[in-house]
Parts: C-alpha cells; sequence; structure tokens
C-alpha cells in the first residue's frame, strides 16, 4: 500500500468486531486513503483486546504518513464498537461478542495516548452519520439508516443529528417485532424482524425448504452440505433462476415492506439508506418494496420516499468512525452536522 501526505483535518476511524480490528485515514471528503486490518483479541482480557485497537490505529498512521509514532499529526479518533456503550462517555459497556471489555473507557484510554479528541459509537449510527455526511443521505435532514447482514442494525438521524435515546440506546430497529408468535429473536422476543430477514434467516428458510423435499441448486452450491446454504449463495442461485431461492427472497421482501411501513408510519424519514451484505442481493427489489409499501403502512405519500443503496460497503465502519470525528458536537453532545432540506439535495 502506497504511502500519502498527511493533510490537515484527517483523522483515523476505526472499525471494532468480535474477530477483527480494521482502521483508515479518512478525508474530509470521506475518503478512505488507506487501511489496515488484524485480528482483535477478544477473549483474553481488557489489555490485550485494546493493544488490538491499538496496534491497529498505529498502523494506519504509520501507513498514512511513513513514519510510526507520529500520531500526534492525527486530528482525530472515531471508533466504532459493538454495544451496549455509552456514547457520550465512550465507555464500552458489555457488548456480547468482546467479552474482554466490561464497562471499558475506550475513548478515555485511547485519547491518553493520542491526545487527540476521539469519539466511540456503535456501528450503525456510525454508518448511518457517514451515509448522512457524505454518502447517499447528503443533502437530506432526516434519515434512516438500515445494515442488512448477520443483524440487523439501524440508525436514525434528525436534522442531521444521531438520535441516541434517553440513555444512548435508541434506534434498535432489528429487534422491532412484525410478529408477536413470530420465532424467538437471540434478543429474547418473538418475531423481530433481524430474526425474520437477516443474512441467517434468509439461510434457514432456504433451507428448511430443502429439508421438506424441494429441488433447488442451493444443494449444488453448498457441495451437497445442507448446512453450508448460506445467504449469500440464496441470491446466487436466485439470480441464476432456482424456484426456491426466489421464493425465499420474495418472502424477505415481504417481511421488510411491512416492516419499512412500520418506519414510514413511525419517522416519516426523508430517505431509507440499506447497507451491509444483505444489501446488494435485495438492491433489485428496492422497486417492489416500494411499491408495497403504500398496503403496508397508513402514510398515503409513502412512496416518495427514496430508498437507496448505502454508498460504503464493507469498509463502511471505517467511515462512519472518522464521520463521528467530523461532525460537530450539537449542544447535548450528540454528533451532528449541518445539512440542507431534501428539496435542495445535490
Amino acid at each position: 500500500m502506497s504511502s500519502v501526505a498527511l493533510r490537515e483535518g484527517l483523522v483515523i476511524g476505526v472499525d471494532i468486531g468480535g474477530t477483527k480490528v480494521a482502521a483508515g485515514l479518512v478525508d474530509p471528503n470521506g475518503e478512505i486513503l488507506c487501511h489496515t486490518r488484524n485480528p482483535m483479541v477478544s477473549n483474553s482480557g481488557a489489555a490485550l483486546g485494546f493493544a488490538a485497537v491499538n496496534q491497529a490505529i498505529e498502523t494506519a498512521s504509520a501507513q498514512a504518513i511513513g513514519a510510526a509514532g507520529a500520531h500526534n499529526l492525527i486530528n482525530g479518533v472515531g471508533i466504532c464498537s459493538p454495544g451496549p456503550l455509552d456514547p457520550k462517555t465512550g465507555v464500552v459497556i458489555n457488548p456480547p461478542n468482546l467479552p474482554c471489555w466490561r464497562n471499558f473507557p475506550l475513548a478515555a484510554e485511547v485519547a491518553h495516548i493520542y491526545r487527540v479528541r476521539v469519539k466511540v459509537d456503535n456501528d450503525a449510527n456510525a454508518a448511518g452519520l457517514a451515509e448522512t455526511l457524505w454518502g447517499s443521505g447528503r443533502g437530506y435532514q432526516n434519515v434512516f439508516y438500515v445494515t442488512l447482514g448477520t443483524g440487523i442494525g439501524t440508525a436514525i438521524l434528525f436534522d442531521g443529528h444521531i438520535y441516541h435515546g434517553r440513555t444512548g440506546a435508541a434506534a434498535e430497529g432489528g429487534h422491532m417485532s412484525i410478529d408477536y408468535k413470530g420465532p424467538r429473536c437471540g434478543c429474547g422476543k418473538p418475531g423481530c424482524i433481524e430474526v425474520l430477514a437477516s443474512g441467517p434467516a434468509i439461510a434457514r428458510r432456504a433451507r428448511a425448504k430443502i429439508e421438506s423435499g424441494r429441488s433447488s441448486a442451493l444443494l449444488d452450491l453448498a457441495g451437497g452440505k445442507l448446512d453450508r446454504v448460506s445467504s449469500e449463495m440464496v441470491g446466487q442461485a436466485q439470480a441464476a433462476g432456482d424456484p426456491v431461492a426466489g421464493e425465499v427472497l420474495r418472502e424477505t421482501v415481504e417481511l421488510l415492506s411491512f416492516w419499512f411501513g412500520n418506519i414510514v408510519d413511525l419517522l416519516e424519514p426523508d430517505v431509507m439508506i440499506v447497507g451491509g451484505g444483505v444489501a446488494s442481493m435485495l438492491k433489485p427489489f428496492f422497486g417492489e418494496i416500494q411499491d408495497r409499501l403504500p398496503g403496508c403502512c397508513v402514510n398515503q405519500r409513502c412512496r416518495e420516499i427514496p430508498l437507496v443503496s448505502a454508498r460504503y460497503g464493507e469498509d463502511s465502519g471505517i467511515a462512519g468512525g472518522a464521520a463521528l470525528c467530523f461532525a460537530p458536537a450539537s449542544a447535548n453532545g450528540v454528533s451532528s452536522l449541518p445539512v440542507s432540506s431534501s428539496a435542495s439535495r445535490e
């Protein structure tokens, strides 16, 4: 990877997951100039977990400016971390997939080393902010963002502000139930959209249809092993005309249509942005979801709300972390940015 000259206003964006840490240098236009990735040590204590994060930041800094240790030239560090966490204090509370951290003061620890401002938030909130600042939500005032993948995460931005709620736990849209008699979600509730329409849910429905005796090319894609059928394979098989895969995705579209209808009735955002690994597979169905919305909500102008793909893909966490630093803080400490009304969108 080639080195780039550090320019005024650049920050390090960090994306922490249960198994990896990614970091990159991001400019004020949301361009990721360089990035790195290393394993996350999530089961061996707070110090080793933090060392993995620090290593990613140091590597990104060194790649960018060609001199390790010159981190005092970086203007900020923004971090996406699994929650629960407190975005005001930067404390990571008790994330299930990061057992190394319990009430860990992540922002304070990073700030102590790098002597710059540090922001911490969950991945969906940060990615939604990046899309509002630089991506598909640019120019809109009120934005709803969803990432569809292994789970379903959401973010709400009002007038360019991340809506955190009273304690920082707001916008858990993936755990909005649309079927109180449905399958139980990992959160304990029945019928959450996450347990119905996430990547693993799509794969489970496909496997169930094959188990019932349906013939499908999915089994060939999985090498004859039913337990290896994945949502990515469902997308591939559907694109090739497989009836079972097509049925699974039509069911997913119907489920998401009712869920988006609830979002419209509750929030009536200016735009709804879809990111995550499942998003590209569902993009051809966005028009169908919008066509279904009038039957899924009471808002008669629901089809005026654009449903669009996110700008950022697998680097959304890096961009999101950086966006936390570039967005000015509002009076109550919530990340925000100045935006124009949707009528004047570029």
